[in-house]
């Protein structure tokens, strides 16, 4: 078995990061979700994420197999939510720009990077994450709500099609 493990992301990871959003955009247009269909995220998003010391990447034998980024909110496009709303109004941590390389598709590892998120953002202090995918990505919402999250309304960003089913995990 090889040896599968989360780290944070450093600038020598930036093209493998790339080719996973890459990977994950061709895969969103051929399921005919508009999401991350733009040029977004881009190596400018992804080098201040490494810059900030946000971005995590999930190493699978050796290689980067997976990219996502782990920031301390608040996101101003968290403050506008329709339906349920947030649980509460304390600090939260936030996961965006979650994806898997295609080579590891299928292998139950967006389970284990997402598990491993939670619990770093649980070692710091923080017991409320959230996260939001677009509403057609059955795939992430299945990883999302696999992980204990429950739905809390929509958000939007400022991206052509801006509504984000969101969700909101609170930790004991």
């Amino acid at each position: 078995m090889p040896a599968i493990f989360v780290r944070p992301g450093v600038v020598k990871d930036v093209p493998a990061i790339l080719d996973i959003i890459a990977s994950a955009r061709q895969f969103l247009a051929s399921q005919n979700i508009d999401q991350w269909q733009g040029t977004y995220p881009d190596e400018a998003a992804v080098q201040a994420d490494i810059d900030a010391e946000t971005n995590r990447v999930l190493v699978v034998d050796g290689q980067v197999a997976g990219t996502a980024s782990l920031i301390d909110g608040p996101d101003p496009f968290y403050k506008r939510i329709d339906g349920a709303g947030w649980q509460g109004n304390g600090p939260y941590m936030m996961i965006h720009r979650f994806a898997l390389s295609g080579r590891v598709r299928g292998q139950q590892l967006s389970r284990f990077f997402m598990s491993n998120l939670i619990s770093e953002a649980y070692a710091a202090g923080y017991r409320d994450l959230r996260i939001d995918t677009h509403a057609q990505n059955q795939i992430m919402q299945h990883v999302i709500l696999g992980n204990g999250y429950q739905y809390r309304g929509i958000v939007y960003l400022d991206e052509p099609v801006p509504e984000r089913n969101a969700y909101q995990l609170l930790l004991g």
